[in-house]
């Protein structure tokens, strides 16, 4: 039997809701090895063993080229994003020959996912759509439909490798890609990692596209599935509840969509919002919701702004020069100086 390994990829200010999803898989799938990539650094106040995890690999364990630099380049969302491939290329190495799954830490299993692990005995990679039925109403598809276009076909709240050497060649693809353009910029035609994934069926073999509506059940997908409930039970379209997505939950985005749904899908939505308020709510004592990002400021506490990191992730020469981005000496000084001269609109 071949092991199944998962992980997910935050900050450490979201680790506690990072182990909602963990305690929901370990309840189903105690067999399954839980990960955590960490797009931050451990403190040495942080005690990895007491975090649950049966590994927590930080950015400076993941072998990316110049990690620091490339860290000082992205949002706090962008770089978690962003070592995802690294970790399944880090997975890969140290566990070969398995099934890895990635799901995003605002996700939450409900019942067994063994049709998933089925799914890699035939594929290399799986991937859930945001959409597998068509909408049937205007407001729905410029919501859905529309919203895909923009933002990429495939959910990468979820995705699923079988480690062999076209899967290999598939993370080595991915990892170059997000390297370099892992930004969220729609205009240009780039969301984080998503877009990207578009091109994984075009590009490389044997690549799966989970249409089961029991997966990653969102806002976006619910104007076309049924939600039914018997008791702590629930069901879509009949058949039990794989894992649920609470995308914009922390915005308020979530409730407000359902809201705007009027249904009686929004009814049991709100039930189960409610559910995971509670869980939420039961880590909020836990310190590391006030762990500070590791890369949120250069060396005297100065804000890095998204315009400082825009700027030195375009101009090879500043990358060049500036080896450590976060000393305050260095580029922030320059930032101050000859590049309030050179970006006066930026300042």
């Amino acid at each position: 039997m071949v092991d199944v390994h998962i992980f997910t990829s935050c900050a450490l200010n979201y680790i506690p809701k990072a182990k909602i999803l963990l305690r929901s898989i370990k309840a189903i799938h105690p067999d399954w090895h839980f990960h955590l990539a960490l797009g931050d650094l451990v403190p040495d106040s942080i005690n990895v063993d007491d975090q649950e995890f049966e590994s927590i690999v930080a950015i400076d364990q993941l072998s990316i080229p110049d990690w620091r630099k490339w860290a000082f380049c992205h949002s706090i969302v962008e770089l978690c994003t962003a070592i995802k491939p690294f970790m399944f290329a880090h997975l890969c190495d140290k566990y070969p020959n398995t099934k890895i799954f990635y799901f995003d830490p605002d996700t939450v299993a409900f019942s067994r996912l063994d049709d998933l692990v089925e799914i890699l005995d035939t594929h290399n990679l799986v991937l859930t759509p945001h959409q597998t039925d068509p909408e049937v109403s205007l407001s729905a598809v410029r919501d859905n439909e529309i919203s895909s276009l923009k933002h990429g076909v495939f959910n990468l709240g979820f995705l699923g490798v079988r480690d062999n050497p076209e899967s290999r060649r598939f993370v080595a693809w991915w990892c170059d890609r997000l390297y370099h353009f892992c930004v969220d910029n729609i205009g240009q035609g780039l969301f984080t990692d998503q877009r990207w994934m578009d091109l994984a069926p075009c590009l490389f073999d044997s690549v799966a596209i989970s249409r089961s509506p029991r997966h990653n059940v969102a806002t976006w997908n619910l104007t076309t599935r049924t939600f039914t409930h018997d008791g702590s039970n629930y069901f879509i379209n009949g058949t039990p509840l794989g894992f649920y997505h609470f995308t914009g939950f922390d915005s308020g985005a979530h409730a407000t969509m359902m809201l705007k749904l009027q249904t009686d899908n929004a009814k049991l939505v709100g039930k189960l919002l409610g559910w995971y308020r509670e869980r939420v709510a039961e880590g909020l004592s836990d310190p590391l919701t006030q762990a500070k990002w590791a890369f949120s400021a250069f060396s005297d506490g100065t804000p890095i702004g998204v315009e400082q990191r825009l700027v030195y992730r375009l101009r090879a020469d500043l990358w060049r020069h500036f080896t450590d981005p976060f000393e305050a000496a260095g580029y922030l000084t320059w930032w101050k100086g000859q590049g309030a001269q050179e970006f006066p609109l930026l300042l």
